[in-house]
């Protein structure tokens, strides 16, 4: 089950990352002008979108729900790029150094993955979409709080723990809306 979670994984993160190259060959690194809590707040409006949608059951606008998966997942890329690139960094990057920041960040990713699905068993694979929707919003308000504490926990992981996680399972969410096989 591990290898098909790891190819599914992979194929889902594949798409995201050719949306991503893409855009940023078309918009440069704009991003890069966006604080982390701008980047958090981008994200939170694409979750609260969701569950709108997953609550009303109907939608307006023609986005689909699975764009705006990938968009969390590309956002939470941009703000680890964002949390590891030094103070000095150039606000414009090459698409083959963004692709590569791209291509470390899920590779991290997929190591948490392993643990993860190793001591959880998968139990994201019984879980609801509009559950998984939920967890990440609760990442998202606790990620908020750390923010707007200057990033002192007590006792909690930090913001990129939270960025992970939500990358995590908004891969998931595609995975179980058959995004890879389309």
């Amino acid at each position: 089950m591990i290898s098909q979670t790891l190819q599914e994984y992979n194929q889902v993160v594949q798409r995201c990352k050719d949306t991503f190259v893409k855009k940023t060959r078309d918009y440069g690194t704009a991003w890069r002008v966006l604080r982390l809590p701008s980047i958090t707040d981008q994200i939170f409006i694409k979750a609260q979108r969701i569950r709108s949608i997953q609550e009303k059951g109907k939608q307006l606008v023609e986005d689909d729900i699975n764009g705006e998966f990938v968009g969390i997942i590309n956002y939470c890329v941009i703000a680890l790029m964002q949390l590891n690139l030094p103070a000095d960094a150039p606000m414009s990057l090459s698409a083959e150094e963004v692709e590569r920041q791209y291509t470390f960040h899920i590779e991290e990713n997929i190591k948490l993955l392993n643990a993860k699905n190793h001591d959880y068993g998968e139990a994201w694979r019984d879980m609801r979409v509009s559950s998984i929707t939920d967890i990440i919003l609760m990442k998202l308000y606790r990620t908020k709080q750390i923010e707007d504490n200057e990033g002192q926990t007590l006792i909690s992981e930090g913001v990129e723990a939270n960025y992970r996680d939500m990358i995590n399972y908004a891969v998931f969410a595609l995975i179980k809306s058959d995004f890879a096989k389309a």
